[in-house]
């Protein structure tokens, strides 16, 4: 029998504890705001220890998926109330112990998340991602001492125009993150406030560059499209995020044509199965435009591997042995196309990083760990 292998693949934007949320959120009718209403009721019950059980547990399920390499969108700060923790980045090092723990490597994208809207203040759960300025996030980010944490402005909504730059400064050599133009509301409300686009107004912040990654990026103008692609930003689709959220279709073939670089996430966790969103992007494409065939296997699985690994500052490692005659993907050979067209995260067998076997084909395990992590979040 062939073998099939690709690399181990990077998912780079990641929420962990909106694991918790599938087959919950689901149900019923709804909006992106509805749907957000029931993942700040999952923030407000997290503490550190349960926050590392759950992320062990979502880290061993991507492992389980061929991702050997994860980018944690971090933004759940300090204790309910807002007070920092006694080690104010006790969350953000149980993410880090979680992720090591299970062996993937991590970037923590540390985000500073300010307002609940553009002049309004943080309220609610928000209070406990609030540092209250970009400054004082800049302050507690620097206590880590930790090279695996880079940045992240969490979104115009939430990081003032005028303290983008103090978050660009500090990730100046590490990589920074920012959720762009994922409603058309994050529009209207920047147009209303700034008379610019989101991309605009992070282009004027000094934010957008090599070493930044847009994730999601759905709803662009085509001067937004040009902008991105001369600055050389990554942009980071998460297809099944966003169609669960009824985000809309994303314009990854554009960005492509404009020089942006695109890589993959599964963001909250819906699915976490990055063959799917390799998939995803060019099915999206196709919905969007009507015609089929905007990316070639090889480019679309440079997303999930070289792509997604640029876009978290990481070293691609590892490889990913995929089963090639499983109802999925018999008969269709075992090449690249058979792996991005065929094969889902079931279809994984083993994953080896650095020279050691960190998933050994054990589904059935990984999803006992994942109900028992899940079931003491929502006790």
């Amino acid at each position: 029998m062939n073998v099939l292998t690709i690399p181990a693949m990077a998912n780079a934007h990641s929420h962990a504890f909106h694991r918790a949320l599938r087959g919950r959120t689901q149900q019923g009718t709804g909006s992106f705001w509805t749907w957000r209403e029931q993942m700040y009721d999952l923030a407000a019950r997290l503490t550190p220890d349960l926050y590392y059980e759950l992320a062990r547990a979502v880290y061993a399920e991507m492992l389980a998926g061929g991702i050997g390499a994860v980018g944690e969108f971090h933004y759940v700060h300090h204790q309910p109330d807002g007070t920092p923790y006694a080690d104010p980045n006790e969350m953000g090092r149980a993410l880090l112990a979680a992720a090591d723990d299970v062996g993937i490597a991590i970037r923590l994208l540390d985000t500073c998340y300010l307002t609940a809207g553009i002049g309004q203040p943080a309220e609610g759960v928000q209070r406990r991602f609030s540092d209250g300025t970009a400054e004082a996030w800049a302050e507690r980010v620097a206590a880590f001492d930790d090279d695996r944490v880079g940045a992240a402005v969490h979104s115009v909504r939430a990081v003032p125009r005028d303290q983008m730059s103090t978050v660009a400064a500090w990730a100046a050599d590490r990589p920074l993150h920012v959720h762009l133009s994922e409603q058309p509301a994050e529009n209207d409300a920047c147009r209303a406030a700034y008379g610019q686009t989101p991309t605009e107004v992070l282009a004027g912040a000094g934010v957008l560059g090599p070493r930044t990654t847009l994730v999601h990026a759905t709803h662009l103008t085509d001067s937004d499209v040009r902008t991105i692609g001369d600055a050389g930003c990554l942009v980071c689709l998460c297809p099944t995020t966003e169609r669960d959220l009824a985000d809309g279709l994303g314009r990854g073939a554009d960005l492509r044509a404009a020089g942006a670089r695109i890589s993959l996430g599964s963001d909250s966790h819906a699915v976490v199965d990055l063959f799917e969103e390799m998939r995803g992007v060019e099915m999206h494409d196709r919905l969007r435009t009507g015609v089929r065939g905007h990316w070639p296997a090889r480019a679309l699985l440079d997303c999930a591997t070289v792509h997604g690994h640029a876009s978290l500052g990481l070293e691609p490692t590892g490889s990913v042995v995929l089963d090639p005659a499983s109802p999925r993907t018999a008969g269709t050979g075992a090449d690249v196309h058979a792996a991005v067209f065929a094969a889902t995260a079931a279809d994984v067998t083993e994953v080896v990083i650095d020279g050691r076997v960190v998933f050994d084909g054990d589904h059935a395990r990984v999803g006992r760990e994942l109900e028992a992590a899940i079931e003491k979040v929502w006790q």
